[in-house]
């Protein structure tokens, strides 16, 4: 009876596992479909002043190889739901009118970001008022897009957009950040322990990360007003939460004051020697026995069928300091500041880096 009701509850977790997230897939793949359609016609539209795509100078993976990708992926994620990692995740996007409603932004603005792309116009919100209060690195349209970090427009849009480059899979890229965390949390009050989550942009990991852990004191950080609006009205259902408006490279906490410190899809998006600051800070704030956890694209070497893929990225999405990111050690710069580099998972197009303080 027991091993029936045990077969019973795994066929529930991965019935209910493959409605969300197949559903979800199936949304932004039609998204994707949509969006190659209108680029194509705009650029046929343009004619011969249009510029061509970045082209491959080697060969890339076909469609089998990006099917198990997603496939191993999405193996992964049930895997740890049913080892007890994390809860059955829930995504949280919202009812269907909201999501129409982030639809019609996503779309409507890719006329825009086919302009700029075509005319590597992306300083657009450089202007005197951003430049008081913004580093010139953040002052950018990254990915084209409208208003780049600094609009309740740009939040809105943010999240489709990310889901549809990857496919639908950006959450399920997330949720890998937090096996390594259940590692140091496991068997200790919640409630005594401390996570900063750097870039939290409009709080789609830390939803994750209080799913598993309710009561965990957490602080999201970002540069960005509507971006952390946005974060505060998609987290609103968790309590033991704070934000905080700073920069990356000068946090205003005490050294040694949070027990994990993570950051998804950030570090690619800093200068070097700013990338170099922030971890240094991360060092910092974490206190013996911390962990650090990045989530980022993967570098060159992770994966070489994909290296030609890397190398073009930037030139679509305009991504300036993506292909100082691929070659930057971070091992090294965990042996410069007190951190042992544990490991690096893959999971996607995504890489996982986990480091502790002794």
């Amino acid at each position: 009876m027991k091993d029936r009701t045990g077969t019973v509850q795994r066929f529930a977790t991965r019935a209910v596992f493959g409605a969300r997230q197949l559903t979800r897939m199936a949304w932004y793949a039609a998204h994707g479909l949509v969006l190659r359609r209108l680029s194509e016609a705009e650029r046929q539209r343009d004619g011969q002043s249009s510029r061509p795509p970045p082209q491959a100078n080697r060969p890339v993976p076909g469609r089998h190889r990006f099917h198990a990708e997603i496939a191993d992926l999405l193996r992964r994620d049930l895997a740890n739901v049913e080892a007890g990692l994390y809860p059955m995740p829930t995504d949280h996007d919202g009812p269907l009118l909201v999501r129409l409603k982030r639809s019609r932004l996503f779309f409507s603005d890719l006329p825009d970001v086919h302009r700029r792309r075509e005319s590597g116009q992306w300083n657009e919100v450089e202007t005197p008022a951003n430049r008081a209060t913004r580093p010139a690195y953040y002052l950018q349209n990254f990915h084209f897009q409208t208003d780049g970090y600094l609009s309740e427009n740009s939040a809105l849009r943010y999240d489709t957009q990310v889901e549809v480059l990857f496919g639908g899979m950006a959450n399920l890229i997330r949720r890998q950040a937090l096996p390594p965390l259940k590692e140091i949390f496991i068997g200790r009050d919640q409630r005594k322990l401390s996570l900063l989550d750097l870039g939290c942009g409009t709080g789609r990991f830390l939803d994750f990360v209080k799913q598993g852990w309710p009561r965990l004191e957490v602080i999201g950080l970002d540069l960005s007003e509507p971006y952390l609006a946005e974060a505060k009205r998609h987290l609103a259902r968790w309590s033991w939460l704070d934000f905080i408006l700073a920069k990356a490279e000068q946090i205003p906490l005490a050294d040694a004051s949070q027990d994990a410190v993570t950051s998804v899809f950030v570090f690619h998006e800093l200068p070097p020697k700013v990338r170099r600051q922030v971890f240094a800070e991360c060092a910092r704030l974490l206190k013996p026995g911390g962990r650090l956890v990045l989530v980022d694209s993967f570098q060159r070497g992770d994966q070489p069928d994909y290296e030609d893929m890397l190398e073009r990225f930037p030139q679509s999405f305009h991504e300036p300091y993506f292909l100082s990111y691929i070659e930057e050690d971070f091992p090294a710069l965990a042996r410069a500041h007190g951190l042992i580099h544990r490991r690096d998972d893959l999971a996607f197009f995504a890489k996982i880096m986990v480091f502790d303080k002794p």
